[in-house]
């Protein structure tokens, strides 16, 4: 198996408190690579994992599941946990649901999610399962960010459909956890995302167990809120956040 080139885990070491990154569904961790930088540069040790499936080819991806992509946060979660004294998490998109359900059932300080799904922006969805009895992927178009170089987005073309029905499943898990979650949590989304429906965030905020809340809502950016032009914007909030 080839992992596709920036497509890499990365750590950065830093102090005793950790950040675990999760990138989003059919991405990779070069999507959190300028977030990881920002957080690590004011002393922050950082560890963005790449999910099972992730980075290498479709194929690869189609072969996996939520439960594995999950794993692959605990996994990185344990690792973290042998390096830093106490751990928050920051997920985007998917990545932001398998963050919430990690806070949910491990010792995590403070969670951040951005982008997450729970109305997902694709009126053909209730067709999936037509869909799957006559292809296995769909074309998926990728978004180009003109200010920055495309070793920070490395993706898929192709959406595996099988995946897709379990990212369904996913956010159905999450859904029934929110309200047991009580880590402070911040949630990012933009009014702008042509991917994840906007009232996704209002869902989570409402949903969820925490005493501790903020939903920081966006106007320029797209989906993927790390690397749009709002990123710089985004970072502060979220250093901010976590620094409380």
């Amino acid at each position: 198996m080839a992992i596709m080139k920036g497509a890499e885990p990365f750590l950065l070491p830093g102090g005793e408190r950790g950040v675990l990154l999760v990138h989003g569904f059919t991405g990779s961790p070069s999507e959190m690579r300028l977030l990881g930088n920002y957080l690590n540069d004011i002393g922050y040790t950082v560890f963005a994992p790449r999910l099972a499936g992730h980075g290498s080819s479709p194929e690869d991806m189609a072969k996996t599941s939520w439960p594995q992509w999950y794993s692959s946060v605990e996994d990185a979660y344990i690792l973290l946990s042998g390096l830093c004294s106490e751990i928050d998490v920051v997920g985007l998109s998917m990545g932001g649901l398998l963050s919430l359900k990690l806070s949910s059932e491990y010792p995590v300080n403070r969670v951040v999610s951005l982008s997450a799904p729970i109305y997902i922006a694709d009126n053909r969805l209730p067709m999936l399962p037509l869909y799957r009895l006559v292809r296995s992927y769909a074309p998926k178009r990728r978004r180009r960010f003109y200010d920055i170089d495309e070793i920070y987005s490395v993706c898929y073309d192709r959406t595996p459909l099988n995946c897709l029905q379990s990212l369904i499943e996913l956010i159905k898990d999450v859904d029934q956890l929110l309200p047991t979650l009580l880590n402070p949590t911040l949630i990012v989304q933009s009014r702008n995302d042509h991917t994840v429906r906007p009232k996704s965030a209002k869902h989570i905020y409402d949903r969820i167990g925490s005493r501790y809340k903020q939903l920081i809502w966006l106007e320029d950016s797209g989906h993927i809120v790390t690397l749009d032009l709002e990123r710089e914007q985004v970072f502060e909030v979220i250093a901010d956040f976590l620094r409380r």
